[in-house]
């Protein structure tokens, strides 16, 4: 048996973290061999900017549940590479308001069709097994257990 599987729950975090990287690894490589410039540890915020644009920086790090100072630097970054821009909210001034550049727009273009294209192949993965069919509920459903209990919490009782 294999070491991560032989430690059950012990190393669930781990096995959950390996393969999330090994999926960001092969999606990568797929945006590499097409000749497209995009990582996709930036998906959330250009999926969230293909939905509606623009977005006040801090809706952005609402929605995805992460803080003020990830998105900012995400956001400076993007910059940087030229695909977004920013400009300050009319009704408030400190409040920064996300789009896209025409180079960002276009590289959006560029990409969505391999965004069907993974949802058409993960969807096909987990298929394949009938438990693998339940993996985004039991994952939203062990989400929801933390949110109502955290795990710090769980294994403080244990002890």
């Amino acid at each position: 048996m294999s070491f991560y599987p032989s430690l059950g729950y012990l190393v669930f975090g781990s096995r959950l973290r390996r393969l999330s990287e090994y999926f960001l690894m092969e999606v990568n490589k797929v945006y590499e061999q097409a000749g497209i410039p995009f990582d996709a540890s930036w998906f959330p915020v250009f999926y969230l900017l293909s939905k509606q644009q623009p977005v006040p920086m801090i809706d952005i790090a609402e929605q995805l549940e992460i803080s003020h100072s990830a998105v900012s630097q995400m956001v400076t970054n993007l910059k940087k590479k030229g695909l977004l821009k920013t400009t300050p909210c009319k009704e408030d001034g400190r409040r920064q308001l996300v789009a896209f550049s025409k180079k960002g727009e276009e590289l959006l273009q560029q990409i969505q069709p391999v965004w069907d294209a993974i949802t058409t192949a993960m969807e096909a993965l987990a298929m394949e097994n009938k438990q693998s069919q339940q993996v985004l509920a039991a994952i939203a459903q062990i989400e929801q257990s933390v949110q109502q209990k955290p795990l710090s919490e769980r294994i403080k009782e244990q002890l």
